[in-house]
């Protein structure tokens, strides 16, 4: 395979990938993780056939262009802004943090000034593909931990665009430093500028009218025509490739084809992408570890360290969830592919050479195969630091009750966690004047509480002094909406001890936590997933012709044979 020309280059990667894919998947582990592992068995560093490298990273240029262009295209400053709290300690000054540990980490092993600076800011970003994945296959993205992590995420996706810029002047002559960054400003600005007013003014236009002509294929060819045009711009003028096609997805960002521009490009995006994480893969040299441990195993533990203990300082100052603040910090715990992507650039700008870029790259490895596994003992872990002395008082909630004096609470409904879905279930009680007391920790969801006047109580619904205060034992039906099956789990075998008899709604989004459910006395299971395809059902059905009666006979035997 070593003369294999561009097309057997990228079989070989796309037949790699699938197979480290699939074997990631099948261990549980991320994705890119097999990805990456795959990259590194067809690479020119381990025994047995290659592909080529040159070609492979050819095309792997078009998945950080399309990475980028759609990072620009999802980026929600009005997100950032809801959580400007978090953003700023946990995703500005954490990073800004880490990059500093990390460059003191860089100078302490023994590289120079530079390389340093380099190895700070790849230590400085997680990884947002891993992060998220993590959180959203344990239920925990729409909670508080997936607001800390969405917020951190977007703030560092930002930065990164400022690394990619800066990384040209990190290697540059110190005596032309000053004047290096002020060209640097200017051009960017001017950038910024001709690209805002382009964008402003001409792309929504053309996007509107390529979207008219109702072809898929013309939309698509537009958007990639501009992600890939902004990019050779930015390239022109002195800046990254990346850098432009960030541009190129803001732009397309303030327009009403956003959605749909990240429908069509997805899919292209992700199969550049992963041929862009091979060709990393296939950079590595697993020999850096047995020849640079101390820098390959220093950075990993600088990375994974310091992202738990900035993220989880940081979510802990404002108030946030224990529980909830160390999911937040073990998904966040790693190095990222925006790291790939700027070791991409420093090789490129000669200011790391390819043995430290090979001993970076493992570092990244590690950090990325190290978050899954201590993610998913995130429950042992938070029960290790509540027997901790100090660390174990900072994680006992405090308990604030919030119910009028003249409020009896007997014949009432507790609801546990004022999510979307409990929000719902209390107004609809409040509608028909039934009682409740809502139960949560998260501090977005007690400031709502508190204007709305609701009655409510500060705590972990888990302990039992907490639901004592709720009045469980004189209450009707017990509301668990939180996503965290620990937690629910929790609040069950609790809330049973207290009141035997007491009738208990929970979430359940997997199907062995169904049945411990069940297996715990819980009345009824309630799966989102599974209730918005129902709710499918019955429009299409009653579409049909369907009378509402048989649509309620399916609707119940399905929901008993999946349910049960």
């Amino acid at each position: 395979m070593e003369d294999l020309g561009l097309v057997g280059s990228l079989a070989a990667v796309v037949g790699a990938a699938l197979i480290g894919g699939g074997i990631a998947r099948l261990l549980r582990l991320p994705t890119v993780l097999g990805y990456l592992a795959a990259g590194v068995v067809i690479g020119p560093n381990t025994p047995g056939p290659s592909a080529d490298v040159a070609n492979v990273q050819t095309v792997a240029n078009l998945g950080v262009a399309l990475l980028m262009f759609t990072l620009g295209v999802r980026f929600s400053l009005r997100g950032l802004v809801e959580a400007r709290g978090i953003a700023f300690l946990g995703g500005v000054m954490g990073t800004l943090v880490i990059l500093g540990a990390g460059t003191l980490a860089g100078l302490t092993l023994g590289l120079s000034t530079s390389e340093a600076i380099v190895a700070g800011m790849i230590v400085s970003i997680s990884s947002t593909m891993v992060a998220f994945r993590l959180l959203e296959d344990r239920g925990l993205i729409s909670g508080p931990a997936g607001r800390i992590a969405i917020a951190v995420a977007l703030v560092q996706d930002l930065i990164v665009v400022a690394f990619i810029v800066a990384v040209p002047m990190v290697g540059g002559d110190s005596e032309n430093l000053a004047e290096e960054i002020l060209i640097a400003a200017l051009t960017v600005t001017a950038v910024l500028a001709g690209v805002w007013i382009v964008g402003s003014f001409a792309v929504p236009r053309v996007l509107s009218r390529v979207a008219r002509s109702r072809s898929r294929e013309l939309f698509l060819l537009t958007v990639i025509a501009l992600a890939l045009g902004t990019a050779t711009l930015s390239f022109e003028a002195g800046l990254s490739l990346a850098f432009g096609a960030f541009l190129a997805g803001l732009v397309v960002s303030e327009s009403d084809y956003a959605n749909r521009t990240i429908a069509e490009v997805f899919p292209l995006r992700e199969v550049f992408a992963v041929v862009f994480f091979v060709s990393i893969g296939m950079l590595v040299d697993p020999g850096s570890l047995l020849s640079e441990p101390e820098i390959v195993l220093g950075i990993a533990a600088v990375a994974v360290i310091g992202k738990i203990v900035t993220v989880s300082a940081a979510s802990a100052l404002l108030g946030f969830p224990p529980r909830a603040i160390v999911a937040a910090s073990l998904a966040l715990a790693n190095m990222g592919e925006f790291s790939f992507v700027l070791l991409t650039q420093a090789v490129s700008e000669d200011v790391i050479g390819p043995e430290l870029n090979e001993a970076l790259l493992t570092s990244v490895l590690i950090s990325i195969a190290v978050s899954p596994l201590l993610f998913a003992a995130q429950d042992p872990i938070f029960r290790a630091i509540q027997r901790l002395p100090v660390l174990g008082r900072m994680t006992t909630t405090r308990m604030e009750v919030h119910v009028p004096e003249d409020l009896r609470l007997a014949n009432h409904a507790v609801i546990v966690g004022y999510t979307e879905a409990g929000q719902e279930v209390a107004h609809m009680l409040r509608a028909r004047n039934f009682r409740y007391v809502i139960i949560d920790d998260d501090p977005g969801a007690l400031r709502a509480l508190a204007a709305q006047d609701v009655p409510h109580i500060v705590g972990n619904a888990s302990l039992p002094v907490v639901l004592e205060q709720a009045s469980l034992e004189r209450a009707r039906v017990l509301v668990v909406t939180t996503g965290d099956p620990s937690m629910v789990e929790g609040i069950v075998v609790t809330s049973r001890e207290l009141n035997p008899r007491i009738d208990i709604v929970a979430h359940g989004a997997f199907e062995e936590g169904r049945h411990r459910l069940r297996d715990l006395g819980v009345s009824q299971i309630v799966h989102a997933e599974f209730e918005l395809g129902i709710q499918f059902v019955r429009h299409t059905l009653h579409r049909f012709g369907l009378s509402n009666a048989e649509i309620q006979a399916i609707v119940s035997r399905r929901r008993r044979d999946v349910l049960r």
